[in-house]
């Protein structure tokens, strides 16, 4: 069992940056491999940025390359969403994930809000 719990979230105005966290609680932290997916209301959860166990392979949506870095901390169990240049558009709850296999694991979410 992984516990995952986010932090960072808030009210930001556009062109504003935020830095979520997300803890793990998992004794083989990089067993895994983490991601940020993000759901606005009356919307699909949609998938963000990942990252792969040992870090060095990341992916992202199209709508936040270049203005979004994941990355993780292996020693501190954590992994990191830098989000610059933030839209209106952003604003969702932002949950991360980890990965293993067939096994997903979720955290209860962070609130962003981006105003115009």
């Amino acid at each position: 069992q992984v516990q995952l719990v986010e932090s960072g979230g808030g009210l930001v105005q556009a062109g504003g940056s935020l830095r979520l966290s997300c803890a793990a609680s998992a004794r083989t932290f990089t067993n895994y491999a983490m991601g940020w997916f993000r759901q606005s209301p009356g919307k699909e959860r949609e998938f963000v940025a990942a990252i792969s166990y040992s870090g060095y392979n990341t992916y992202y949506q199209d709508s936040v390359k270049g203005r979004c870095t994941i990355s993780r901390d292996n020693a501190k169990n954590t992994v990191y969403l830098q989000m610059n240049s933030l839209k209106p558009e952003d604003t969702a709850v932002y949950s991360c994930n980890a990965h293993r296999g067939v096994t997903d694991y979720w955290g209860q979410g962070t609130q962003v809000t981006v105003s115009s």
